[in-house]
């Protein structure tokens, strides 16, 4: 791997189980490296699964991986690419219903808002619903609101270690 090197989480919160070998397959190919995801059955949605993965790659891996599953319209997930040299972090969220949402965040993974985005959000400040619907839009409050139901695996999750920093 040429360049500077990030890590992240790809987590699928919903798959229908006959999607689930193709996503392992896209992921695959954007990483350079065979991924094989455990898959659980997703409490929240019946008949679904869910499996994260914890990947390492170039910069930009994220992008391309959240990239490579948008318009398959019967997933829920989200990508992380954690900060690294020269590059904030990200993070892609991904519902059926939504489609896709990116934000940059920062080395402790919140969300940035753009100044240009706060800006345009302070031009409704004599209308304080108006006001607060941009920030939530530029805060990507909705796909939050439909994907945390999905977040709660349940008993029997898997449980994702925190890598130590410093």
């Amino acid at each position: 791997m040429a360049g500077a090197i990030t890590r992240g989480v790809f987590f699928v919160h919903s798959s229908p189980r006959a999607l689930c070998p193709h996503l392992e397959w896209a992921a695959s190919n954007v990483l350079g490296t065979a991924v094989t995801l455990d898959w659980i059955e997703q409490p929240a949605a019946p008949g679904l699964y869910r499996a994260e993965y914890t990947w390492q790659g170039q910069q930009g891996s994220g992008s391309r991986l959240a990239s490579a599953l948008r318009g398959w319209t019967h997933l829920r997930y989200e990508v992380t690419e954690e900060a690294s040299h020269g590059s904030d972090g990200s993070r892609w969220s991904h519902t059926p219903e939504l489609g896709i949402f990116h934000a940059s965040t920062d080395v402790h993974g919140n969300i940035v808002i753009p100044e240009d985005r706060v800006r345009a959000a302070l031009e409704f400040a004599h209308d304080p619903r108006r006001m607060r619907d941009e920030l939530d839009l530029a805060l990507g409050q909705a796909w939050d609101d439909e994907l945390e139901p999905f977040r709660y695996a349940g008993a029997g999750a898997p449980v994702r270690w925190l890598h130590r920093v410093g």
